[in-house]
């Protein structure tokens, strides 16, 4: 079979048009190392694609002419038959009251063919939500200042965050992503770039808050914590050297001298998590000791083996293994602190949260998911007239084959991880639950193929974990998509996410309220855009010249800009053009919730993070201008409240 063959049956789309209308086809030796890549997955015999069925709706599959008939079929959880018939034409009616669940499905035809696929029976739609119009306040959490925090804002700020936007109203707290990162390299601070997305970043833990902190571990530190607080970029590396020492003296206490009931939480931990957690303590302790990528390990540990984990918790790392599930534990627990504080409020969101597109390649997630993660190819975007080279992330993302062949687990178990303390969530780049752009390492970012996923089960899989755990689901579907793929995920209950910086006519006038989509999250921008201040200024246009970037923009195009805003506020009858009025304009849409960033509220000037850059700008670095103590008599509440003033609580 050639590889163009081979790339077909695994939905590799081997060529394609770009943004700028320029035909690719893959190079043959970039397709190859992709096909290498990706697990061997021989097509369905009887199928087109796993099946989905939505729970309490008319459900067929048409079968493939290779079928001989009459077909036997069996829906199984392991051992257990949920049900089983036979059908003598080439379409199955699937019952209409099958459980929701993820199942296998048997299939065996009159020449004694036999095929096994995943089945999903899912809700007809994800969680909806148990709110009309609603706002949330959106923040970068490792930005805040506080005079007790170590340098970076954490969960105890969080809390205190949560207490000011229910005193103004919102529904919640919007925050970047807080997967783990590397605990040894704190300078690769990209939230987007995370060893795992089922674990938490511990730099976010309130380490004064552990009822095992030893205060005797700040001795001499007092001059490194003020400079650490005094700071307007956060110094990750000072503040992690700080807080993991701070940390293991607390886990040594904790070994020795527990608090009361303390132990037995943990112990809840561990098994609520399992067997996860304990793969990952074993990888981050294996990590440390051979200090390369685990594909250079030796070669017992380059692949996840229970066995191997359970010998190495009997030997001489046991304690470093439970100390990271006690970091991850403390995380944990402040967190669902938080939540449980936003609850106590009344918040019908409480935490939003975002998932990355993918995971660093060196990771846990891609150690312990190798047939559906490839470290061998990178997550990107094919050339655009915005980004005329392509793109390339440098993430592992999910692979198709890989996933069917897990039935769909590893992205469950992702979403699990996410939605365990949150009331929403973001999916960045939802696009590739349809399609992946991926690059083969080595290869120009033109030089990727689209790698077609399993839309429709991926969507099943988003509505269950969604429904299970009430968690609202926001796709970030900016850009071009394909035809009708906003249809589908709204079918699916998944929301949209809108940006009103691009939703913006042929003319450049502005999109009233009207043409906001109900089941969507608004804004004015991102953290890869402008700030309002910074937009307003053309700050940002400034600073993408000085760095050598195209801002895309020019400065008349700019003004253009500007005075479209302006028309369109006074076709509102807002006849301010602040932040408050861009606030009312959109808390006007009937978009169901909307994000106003805190960066916006206190007129920062300059973006989080610039695409494109590393070192040319302080991405993911910027705090805050003022601490948390500071910031309500920094901001006109009044017009914050008359502009939110029909989505506030009071309001509902």
């Amino acid at each position: 079979m050639d590889l163009f063959t081979r790339a077909k049956d695994l939905g590799i789309q081997t060529e394609f048009v770009d943004g700028q209308g320029h035909r690719h086809v893959t190079d043959a030796v970039a397709l190859k190392i992709i096909l290498d890549a990706l697990p061997e997955r021989v097509p369905y015999r009887f199928l087109d694609e796993a099946v989905v069925v939505r729970s309490g709706q008319p459900s067929w599959t048409r079968l493939k002419e290779a079928a001989t008939l009459p077909l036997r079929w069996k829906i199984a959880s392991g051992a257990k038959v949920i049900a089983a018939a036979e059908t003598g034409n080439r379409t199955i009616v699937w019952p209409t009251d099958l459980p929701e669940g993820s199942y296998r499905l048997h299939l065996t035809d009159a020449a004694s063919f036999t095929e096994e696929a995943p089945l999903i029976v899912a809700p007809p739609k994800a969680f909806g939500g148990d709110f009309a119009r609603s706002w949330l306040v959106a923040v970068q959490l490792y930005g805040v200042r506080s005079s007790r925090n170590w340098g970076i804002g954490d969960f105890t700020d969080l809390e205190g965050l949560i207490r000011l936007a229910g005193q103004w109203g919102a529904d919640g707290i919007g925050l970047n992503p807080l997967h783990a990162l590397f605990d040894d390299r704190p300078a690769d601070c990209s939230p987007y770039s995370p060893n795992s997305r089922l674990f938490l970043n511990a730099l976010y833990i309130d380490v004064e808050r552990i009822p095992e902190f030893q205060p005797a571990i700040l001795a001499g530190k007092g001059d490194t914590i003020v400079r650490l607080r005094a700071g307007d970029r956060v110094d990750y590396t000072g503040v992690a050297e700080l807080k993991w020492k701070a940390l293991r003296a607390a886990f040594e206490a904790f070994r020795t001298h527990p608090a009361p009931g303390r132990m037995q939480d943990f112990e809840a931990f561990r098994t609520e998590r399992a067997p996860l957690l304990s793969r990952f303590a074993c990888f981050e302790a294996l990590r440390h000791t051979f200090n390369r990528p685990w594909w250079e390990w030796p070669e017992p540990w380059r692949q996840p083996d229970e066995g191997n984990c359970a010998a190495l918790r009997q030997g001489p790392d046991a304690a470093e293994i439970e100390f990271v599930e006690f970091v991850q534990w403390t995380a944990d627990r402040q967190l669902r602190a938080c939540k449980e504080l936003a609850v106590k409020l009344g918040m019908k969101v409480g935490l939003y949260l975002d998932v990355a597109v993918g995971v660093q390649s060196d990771g846990f997630d891609a150690w312990n998911e190798q047939a559906a993660i490839s470290r061998h190819l990178a997550v990107g975007a094919p050339p655009d007239p915005l980004n005329t080279a392509g793109q390339n992330w440098g993430l592992a993302g999910f692979n198709a084959a890989g996933l069917e062949l897990k039935s769909f687990e590893p992205y469950r178990e992702m979403l699990r991880a996410s939605m365990r303390h949150a009331g929403a969530i973001r999916l960045d780049h939802v696009l590739g639950l349809k399609r992946l752009y991926l690059v083969p390492h080595g290869f120009a970012a033109n030089n990727g193929v689209y790698v077609q996923m399993p839309f429709e089960a991926l969507l099943a899989a988003t509505a269950q974990e969604s429904v299970a755990h009430r968690c609202v689901v926001i796709g970030e579907d900016l850009g071009t998509v394909p035809e009708g793929f906003r249809e589908k995920m709204a079918d699916w209950g998944i929301w949209s996410y809108q940006v009103m910086m691009f939703e913006r006519d042929d003319h450049g006038a502005f999109r009233d309220v009207d043409h906001y989509a109900t089941n969507a999250l608004v804004t004015f921008n991102t953290h890869d855009l402008s700030t309002y201040a910074g937009w307003r200024s053309f700050s940002d246009l400034k600073l993408k010249r000085s760095l050598g970037i195209d801002p895309g923009e020019s400065d008349d195009a700019r003004w253009h800009a500007l005075a479209m805003l302006g028309d369109v506020l006074r076709r509102q009858a807002i006849d301010r053009h602040d932040l408050y009025a861009v606030a009312a304009f959109l808390a006007r849409t009937g978009s169901r919730l909307l994000a106003i960033s805190l960066e916006d509220l206190l007129e920062v000037v300059d973006q989080p993070n610039i695409p494109g850059t590393v070192n040319e700008h302080p991405n993911w670095r910027q705090r805050l201008p003022l601490a948390l103590d500071k910031i309500a008599a920094a901001i006109d509440v009044a017009a914050l409240k008359a502009a939110t003033a029909e989505r506030t609580r009071a309001a509902n």
